[in-house]
């Protein structure tokens, strides 16, 4: 028992100082934003990754400095156990409020574990979200309004989420798109409460929305698209309020093709799937998708 005690606690601090390190380092690609700043001409430029999938945290940290954001009140929905987030970044080196939905189980004392809770104001809330409760749970934290950063990423009915919230809900906007539904459709997953990928179709290649999909509500809802992490499966958004502030020019929301080749491959146990979309589409003769532009549940082969 106090073997297995003070091995836990090793283990701990191993993996603290090992997170210390990655700080110093996001904090080092921090200073070469601060002194390129004004001269940054696309997100590329600044891509580096502490503690998010890919390059979220650089392109996060440039649109904050942009907007002149120091004190960050966020909100990141689907975290899982947090090590791995869009907003940990943000929270162990910057002054912060944080609500975080998952409903990952035990994730308060998960979140606990690994992060220094201390250092800023967290709240926590561990269940599903769905289109029908987003924003009442938003309120319950005082998290409907005022709102710097919105990161939303849940394997799922994300289309429909972001169509139950306010306009202008947040200065910067995250979410998750299915680079694998192509640029040309707008289609989605069909609106199933705690929907599961991989209950809903054995390949799990149903989740989220198309690109050209959230990008078009987005632009109902008062955003720029300013464009994507590395792998292309995130896509950034600006309130339009604020988009004097990005130095750079915006793409062409018409020609979406680049940001929908995915630089990775989630399908590799399925040989019948892969990067490519005319394959897929070929391939899933028996899976239905949500069409936006016909309000009905279509045959992803025959859109």
């Amino acid at each position: 028992m106090l073997k297995r005690l003070i091995r836990k606690i090793l283990d701990r601090l191993f993996l603290r100082k090992f997170d210390d390190i990655k700080i110093q380092k996001g904090q080092i690609f921090e200073r070469h934003l601060d002194q390129n700043l004004k001269n940054i001409k696309s997100l590329n430029e600044t891509y580096f990754k502490v503690f998010s999938q890919d390059t979220e945290d650089g392109i996060l940290q440039y649109f904050l400095k942009a907007l002149k954001i120091d004190d960050v009140k966020f909100v990141e929905i689907g975290t899982q156990d947090y090590s791995e987030s869009n907003t940990r970044y943000i929270y162990e080196t910057m002054r912060c409020e944080g609500l975080i939905i998952d409903p990952t189980q035990n994730l308060n004392q998960k979140i606990n574990s690994i992060l220094r809770v201390w250092k800023n104001k967290m709240s926590i809330h561990n269940d599903y979200i769905d289109s029908e409760n987003i924003n009442e749970i938003l309120s319950k934290y005082s998290f409907e309004k005022n709102i710097d950063l919105f990161s939303l990423d849940i394997d799922g009915i994300d289309y429909w989420v972001l169509e139950s919230l306010p306009k202008k809900i947040s200065k910067i906007f995250i979410t998750e798109y299915n680079p694998f539904f192509g640029d040309k459709n707008e289609i989605t997953t069909p609106n199933i409460k705690k929907f599961d990928r991989f209950k809903y179709h054995e390949t799990g290649f149903c989740w989220g929305a198309s690109l050209k999909a959230i990008v078009n509500l987005m632009v109902k809802k008062g955003y720029k698209f300013i464009g994507t992490n590395r792998l292309n499966c995130n896509a950034f958004f600006i309130n339009e309020d604020y988009i004097k502030q990005i130095n750079f020019s915006l793409p062409d929301t018409n020609q979406l093709k680049i940001f929908t080749e995915a630089k990775f491959n989630i399908f590799k146990k399925k040989s019948e799937l892969t990067k490519s979309y005319d394959e897929n589409k070929k391939n899933l003769t028996d899976l239905k998708v949500f069409n936006l532009k016909t309000n009905s549940l279509n045959y992803f082969n025959k859109i």
